[in-house]
């Protein structure tokens, strides 16, 4: 086990993150034990972030930074301890979501990760390994803090119907899916279009991608595959995938309408739950 004493805060975010929780513990003249009482937590949890053996959480932070009055240190530190737990080829792309003004994605198969649920985006990272699923789920949730920012960037998601109907956790998860996505509506900054099955052909039949656009920073594409991402400035490559993208739009239904669709499929498709005693569980 790490000694405590031995930590490097240079080493990474999640060292500093250690180091500095430790630091402002102690000038606070409190153990481990006391911390976790005042905030909610269990001593040891509060020792196993300490020592950088377990991630702490947006919440975690928020609530220590209010027990020892570090003016908000922890809850800004958080947020590069988790984009330093992505995979190291999507931190780059974590990056380019949190400093683009506009994002502009179409969505084949799934919900865009900024707009999943905690049981959703579960489901999604466990479908083949479930290592770790607990702190990878809330690195993921994590990323959702950036449209929370005084000026978040402007969402678009185009979403092909395919996702509404793909089963992802079973009802009681899609249901609370797609309910997340109904509360975005009239929100002017977080849009969601959804691409119905009666399109046919269209632009996006190659994939999935994601536009980002920046203050003055050139136009970035960005495409997936298996543990691998793809992101691109190349002209041609922008012009290309922008076209796609209007025509996409185009072809989407209204935000109304949109909206109309998902409310009716969740209705349809994955009703109200209920509970053995009968009671519906929203």
């Amino acid at each position: 086990m790490t000694h405590i004493n031995a930590l490097d805060p240079g080493a990474s975010p999640l060292d500093y993150y250690g180091f500095e929780l430790r630091r402002h513990r102690e000038a606070a003249g409190l153990t481990q034990k006391q911390l976790g009482d005042i905030v909610n937590y269990t001593g040891s949890l509060v020792g196993q972030i300490e020592t950088a053996r377990k991630l702490p959480t947006p919440e975690f932070s928020e609530r220590v930074d209010a027990a020892l009055g570090t003016g908000g240190l922890l809850s800004r530190l958080v947020t590069l301890v988790m984009r330093s737990q992505l995979p190291a080829w999507f931190q780059h792309v974590a990056e380019l979501e949190a400093r683009a003004v506009e994002i502009s994605t179409f969505q084949a198969f799934t919900i865009h990760g900024l707009l999943q649920t905690k049981a959703y985006a579960r489901t999604v990272l466990g479908a083949l390994d479930r290592t770790d699923l607990d702190d990878r789920t809330e690195v993921r949730l994590a990323r959702q803090r950036i449209l929370e920012k005084t000026e978040p960037p402007i969402l678009w998601m185009v979403l092909s119907e395919a996702a509404l109907h793909q089963e992802v956790g079973g009802s009681a998860t899609m249901r609370e899916q797609l309910v997340h996505l109904l509360s975005f509506e009239g929100n002017p900054r977080i849009n969601v279009q959804i691409l119905p099955f009666s399109v046919g052909a269209h632009a996006g039949l190659q994939g999935s991608f994601s536009i980002f656009r920046f203050v003055s920073d050139p136009t970035v594409v960005y495409t997936e595959g298996y543990g691998s991402g793809h992101p691109s400035a190349n002209p041609d490559t922008v012009k290309d995938c922008s076209l796609r993208y209007d025509h996409l739009q185009a072809a989407a239904l209204s935000l109304r309408d949109s909206a109309e669709l998902i409310q009716r499929v969740m209705e349809e498709r994955y009703g109200d739950q209920r509970e053995a005693d009968g009671d519906p569980v929203a």
